[in-house]
């Protein structure tokens, strides 16, 4: 299409295969928005469009992510309020008939599994690194581990005896984040074998608790392992959680740092799962199946989902086996 519509805090630029969402900076532009800057949502991430009355003379559109898409949505778990929903565009109600016809050329767009969850996030996550200061310690992600260094104004006894914690995601399952605008808000690192452990107090309901794939394994905080039995129920007696109050871990903030954090746990399952999938069954020297596995191998390259050193080894060894 390759137009722009501006509404209020946001203007989608409107490309081939995706809307481009620039978010504007201001007092009055949610914090979020200016967090995020702006985000590239490609077609195939979208499930539907719709276009409904707003307040005090407005309309909205919003494009309606596919679950699993998007790790922002994902992180979020509905918890995000109508203002900060990056997929909503508020527009004065003047231009309702503009709004329409750019909704209905991003339905004419969606693909064939737009009803179907996604099978991997088509969004990309905030960048890495980033950090902020939480109520009792301070989270800082560097794209390959989660590090949590404490303040012995706000950190529990149990979190100072435990000592500060690092959690590289390959040792991680999920994240549960909470709120800070709901009571008891907080970010929570699930280690890798504790994904059934009871989740602290509200978790149940309105937190983000994302699991992922992945053999059973301890994590790999810095004094050592947790049994699923000896997992604290409170996030604030917990060593892999740090806890929310007021203006500490703000949705701007945390919330980014939450879906970065699950994108590449993510990420790190699905490279880890690769290997062991496209080598099954290695003992076969059958060269018709040789050549199947190693294209196979190849579209998952192109689609990211193995790096280029994965790549030319395991292209290596299947070739060994001719």
């Amino acid at each position: 299409m390759g137009d722009v519509l501006a509404g209020i805090h946001a203007t989608w630029e409107f490309d081939t295969d995706s809307v481009l969402i620039r978010f504007e900076r201001g007092i009055r532009t949610p914090k979020l928005f200016q967090s995020l800057r702006e985000r590239r949502v490609p077609h195939a991430a979208l499930s539907s469009v719709t276009l409904t009355p707003g307040k005090r003379g407005t309309v909205v559109l919003r494009a309606v992510p596919r679950p699993g898409a998007d790790p922002l949505v994902e992180a979020a778990a509905g918890q995000l309020k109508d203002g900060c929903d990056p997929y909503r565009l508020v527009l004065p109600a003047e231009r309702e008939t503009l709004a329409e016809y750019y909704a209905d050329e991003l339905r004419a767009r969606l693909g064939p599994d737009a009803a179907e969850p996604a099978e991997r996030f088509l969004v990309a996550a905030p960048e890495a690194p980033m950090q902020f200061k939480a109520y009792d310690g301070r989270a800082a992600f560097d794209g390959q581990r989660v590090s949590f260094r404490w303040f012995w104004t706000g950190a529990s006894t149990a979190k100072w005896k435990a000592g500060d914690q690092t959690f590289p995601v390959t040792e991680l399952s999920g994240v549960e984040w909470r709120s800070p605008e709901a009571f008891e808000g907080y970010l929570r690192l699930v280690p890798r074998g504790l994904e059934t452990a009871v989740p602290g107090p509200g978790a149940g309901e309105g937190a983000a608790r994302i699991g992922g794939p992945g053999p059973v394994a301890e994590p790999g905080a810095a004094h050592g392992p947790q049994s699923v039995a000896a997992r604290p129920a409170r996030a604030d007696q917990d060593p892999a959680a740090v806890i929310f109050g007021l203006g500490y871990g703000p949705v701007h903030e945390s919330l980014p740092f939450a879906a970065a954090v699950l994108e590449s746990v993510r990420r790190n399952h699905s490279a880890a799962a690769v290997p062991a999938a496209v080598l099954a069954g290695a003992g076969r020297r059958d060269p018709a199946d040789i050549a199947e596995r190693i294209r196979h191998l190849g579209e998952l390259h192109q689609a990211g989902l193995v790096t280029d050193d994965e790549f030319s080894t395991k292209k290596a060894q299947l070739l060994a086996e001719l």
